[in-house]
């Protein structure tokens, strides 16, 4: 079976078991042009061009998940030039994206001595009019400086969703903190982005 034959098993079998294709896209680190793709193949049309990450090795590991969210805080911290033993807090919340990004976030605000935001977007919510939004059952973000964190921006859609977000309640997103960058960004929306990597396709 190929790797492509293996997606669009796992995209379907995800379809099945109830995920949207938003939450499809977030499992499988896929654009939601490359999962409607996956889903449907209609004839004719052009494969997305996209790169699937699998980095479950790293995810599926508490320990390796901790040493992943060091690696990004120290990426922060040494492109400002601010020693390590010397690390003030930039941030009061820091804002970990459903679903990934929560288990990141939540071993950087520990590591920072911060609150802990979580974010839902849009393409997870299966209403007709979705719409991003802050639980309620964590930190608020109106009037606090934020980190973003996230596992991979693909299309940066989600990214500006969550920016924009933060903007109109209050909130000063003051960085993105990512391990894939499959976009290349230095920033969105005026926010700078710090990835661990970034992936680039070359055709």
């Amino acid at each position: 079976m190929s790797s492509l034959d293996d997606l669009i098993g796992r995209a379907k079998l995800l379809l099945s078991e109830g995920h949207s294709p938003g939450q499809i896209a977030d499992e499988l680190s896929l654009s939601m042009e490359t999962v409607t793709w996956l889903l449907t193949q209609v004839k004719g049309a052009a494969v997305p061009k996209d790169v699937h990450i699998d980095w479950t090795a790293v995810s599926s590991s508490a320990l390796l998940l901790e040493e992943t969210a060091l690696m990004l805080l120290r990426h922060y911290y040494r492109d400002k030039n601010i020693p390590e033993d010397d690390t003030p807090r930039d941030a009061g919340v820091i804002v970990g994206i459903a679903l990934s990004g929560i288990p990141l976030a939540t071993m950087i605000a520990v590591q920072e001595d911060a609150k802990l935001a979580i974010y839902h977007p849009a393409k997870q919510n299966t209403s007709e009019r979705p719409i991003g939004s802050i639980s309620a059952n964590f930190a608020q973000v109106n009037g606090e400086r934020c980190i973003i964190v996230d596992d991979v921006i693909t299309s940066g859609t989600t990214m500006k969703e969550v920016v924009k977000y933060l903007k109109k309640h209050s909130a000063t997103p003051v960085a993105i903190w990512v391990i894939f960058d499959k976009r290349g960004l230095k920033d969105v929306e005026g926010v700078p982005v710090y990835a661990l990597f970034k992936i680039s396709r070359i055709d």
